[in-house]
């Protein structure tokens, strides 16, 4: 077969060389706007201060390809919207690779030896059929995607600000970035089927066949009676594609667009225990106090935030009327370090905004910080793996130096400094729980002891929940469990006082608790408290206590399915399970809880938000220590736990597996007025329903 007949086509059909070299300048053109634009953020983000995110390289890119070529984190309980972005992302991709090809065929090999060019025959055909089919995906995608922003509104979608009056800023140009990069995606993809139904029409090659959507489109140019008059309008159309295109590519780096860039980026350097373990403060300061303080993912962080307002409506503390909203902390944050460092984007938030002056004095209102629970449910609904929780509890340090804290707070690290407690009681009170039982707990500091349990401030100290750690301590003693305790030894673990930003007293409480540990003899450590789980695990071994953890509800139902603590009594009825913030998202313990409950004979429904997507009860974050800062009249978020609860037909009891819980619930159904409609119970409640001996009162 010669040259001429094989399957290929023109780039610049029927062009002058005037036209050709237009548009080679304007190519130019665009490309060196985009190229600024890439080097202003660049340069931003070699401004922040160093933190290595190069270990387990291969392992990172691993997770990133999957997360970006799968759709992993984009797709997680929105499978409709990952699918549509994986059209756009996929369509996309194929669209510029395209490109890529014919730049690669016509300006370079052409022009080394004719010879040796590619795009034709065979591969012209695959590639005519392949980009087709990848380009309908992308125009469906994005007509899916407009839909549901314009159309079906997602309250996720909503700028309202939960810590500005409407007045006090504007969002018009987020509204008009998001217009201007859709609509502009989306006339690129019409334009290319446009500018290849006109060819086709003009030429009819029947090897074009192979251009699936682009041969019904020239047949419907036929039906239109425009057959003729095809050729004129293709020069128009593969203009306006191409100055379509040019303009996208200058647009990019200046817009909403950027994310296409750098959210692979953060994909890869994302830290996987990010908020699990919090960062050491700044050398030069004891918190964020500017952007000096920021390292460089953090502020590639501001940047990949697409504003899909995932983690807006996932915040307990916005939902609760609180002024915080994790999606409007990083968009301020952003916008400061585009003003302040350079790469302004064209579209952005209009409000007043003080010269000068600290973070948290002029950007970051500090009532906006004290909001939040530390739940991690930002984190882990965050589709391109920004660490809003790190960057809060940084701001929360330079505000807890400074002593801008809510009086209850200061007042409970007070306690815990002087007495190693929140509850601010002597030491030796610490184990007076015990002395309900009829059996005597071993003293871990005293004697070797298979599990030692460290059994946290509430449920030691706090006498609505002493009863039920004696439960948990009967149920260990049934299964002849080889367990001990610290006595007096033990103080808080610090998760929340370092969560609250005092990260000094947090640092004394573990070298304390490290000693005590390395002290006693034991195999593992067990606990009550989800939060002193997290912190034990994985914040401990950085002070040199590092030991396998686990939550009392992993080894009971070990026990249970061991029958080493077989169900004497089945119960019965419909019951549903809170997962705990610090259980679920944070060490990531789901199933135990519930194969306990399914042991006992209950019948376990589910309430829509459970395990990673649960909802936080408000304590976290040492908001249990703090004043409400709610806007009046909005049901607390253990309030909306316990509506969500019982939308459940027949459901009798609100299950949970952590002591602050039992609390929080527990006030919730007597402020929400759910009382005789619902009741909050601890697991080991239920399994002291399940023993023929009475329970103590």
């Amino acid at each position: 077969m010669s040259d001429a007949a094989l399957p290929a086509r023109e780039v610049f059909r029927n062009f002058p060389g005037i036209l050709i070299a237009l548009f080679y300048l304007a190519a130019g053109l665009a490309m060196a706007v985009s190229g600024w634009g890439v080097w202003l953020r660049l340069r931003r983000y070699l401004r922040g201060r160093a933190v290595s995110r190069w270990d387990a390289l291969g392992t990172r890119l691993l997770g990133a390809a999957l997360a970006v070529g799968g759709h992993t984190t984009l797709g997680r309980r929105h499978a409709g919207v990952g699918l549509a972005h994986a059209g756009i992302f996929w369509g996309f991709a194929a669209l510029f690779v395209g490109t890529l090809i014919i730049m690669v065929d016509y300006d370079m090999v052409r022009l080394v030896n004719p010879a040796w060019r590619f795009w034709n025959g065979p591969f012209y055909l695959w590639y005519s059929l392949l980009l087709d089919l990848l380009g309908a995906a992308f125009v469906v995608g994005l007509a899916v995607m407009m839909a549901r922003r314009w159309l079906a509104r997602p309250a996720a979608l909503d700028y309202t600000r939960p810590d500005r009056a409407p007045a006090d800023y504007s969002r018009a140009g987020y509204l008009a970035d998001d217009r201007l990069f859709l609509w502009l995606l989306f006339w690129i993809g019409l334009t290319g089927y446009a500018v290849e139904a006109l060819r086709i029409a003009a030429d009819r090659p029947p090897f074009e066949r192979w251009s699936v959507v682009g041969w019904q489109l020239a047949n419907v140019v036929d039906a239109a009676g425009l057959g003729r008059s095809a050729g004129a309008l293709h020069a128009w159309a593969w203009w306006l594609h191409g100055v379509l295109a040019l303009g996208f590519v200058a647009y990019l780096p200046y817009s909403k667009a950027v994310h296409m860039l750098v959210d692979g980026a953060n994909l890869l350097f994302r830290d996987p225990l990010a908020a699990k373990r919090l960062p050491p403060t700044p050398e030069a300061t004891p918190g964020y106090q500017s952007l000096a303080d920021f390292t460089w993912k953090e502020l590639l962080d501001l940047d990949a935030c697409t504003k899909c307002g995932r983690c807006h409506v996932a915040c307990p503390a916005r939902a609760a009327g609180a002024p915080l909203s994790p999606r409007d902390l990083i968009l301020e944050l952003r916008e400061h370090a585009e003003s302040t460092l350079g790469g302004r984007s064209w579209l952005h938030e209009a409000q007043q905004r003080p010269a000068a002056g600290g973070l948290t004095a002029t950007v970051i209102r500090p009532e906006t910080l004290w909001a939040c629970t530390t739940c991690l449910a930002c984190v882990e609904a965050c589709p391109v793996g920004i660490e809003h929780v790190p960057l809060i509890v940084q701001l929360r340090r330079s505000l807890v130096a400074e002593g801008n804290l809510d009086a209850n707070l200061q007042s409970v690290l007070e306690k815990i400094q002087r007495y190693g407690n929140s509850f601010g009681q002597s030491e030796r009170n610490r184990a007076r729980w015990t002395q309900g039982l009829d059996f005597k707990l071993k003293d871990a500091r005293k004697e070797p002891v298979e599990w030692l349990w460290f059994v946290g401030d509430y449920a030691s100290y706090d006498p609505g929940l002493q009863g039920l750690t004696r439960g948990v301590a009967r149920a260990f003693h049934r299964a002849g469990l080889d367990v001990g305790i610290l006595y007096e030894g033990e103080r808080n673990a610090g998760n929340d006082v370092r969560r609250v930003g005092e990260e000094g007293l947090f640092q004394l409480l573990a070298e304390k608790n490290a000693a005590v540990l390395a002290k006693a003899r034991f195999r593992a450590i067990v606990t009550t408290d989800p939060h002193s789980y997290s912190t034990l695990r994985f914040e401990y071994p950085e002070v040199g206590a590092a030991y396998p953890v686990r939550h009392y509800t992993e080894v009971l139902s070990d026990l249970l399915r061991a029958e080493l603590l077989p169900v004497a009594r089945r119960l019965e009825g419909v019951v549903t399970y809170h997962d705990p913030c610090y259980l679920s998202r944070y060490t990531e313990v789901t199933d135990a809880p519930r194969q306990i409950l399914v042991r006992l004979g209950l019948r376990l429904v589910e309430m829509p938000r459970s395990r990673a997507a649960s909802f936080c009860c408000g304590a976290g974050g040492g908001r249990i220590w703090m004043g409400d800062t709610r806007r009046p009249g909005v049901p607390t978020p253990a309030e909306q736990r316990i509506a969500e609860a019982l939308e459940i037909p027949g459901v009798r009891y609100f299950v949970v597996a952590c002591p602050k819980d039992v609390t929080m619930f527990r006030d919730a159904v007597k402020t929400g007025g759910f009382e005789g409609r619902i009741e909050v119970k601890e697991i080991v409640e239920l399994l002291e329903e399940a023993y023929p001996e009475p329970a103590e009162a």
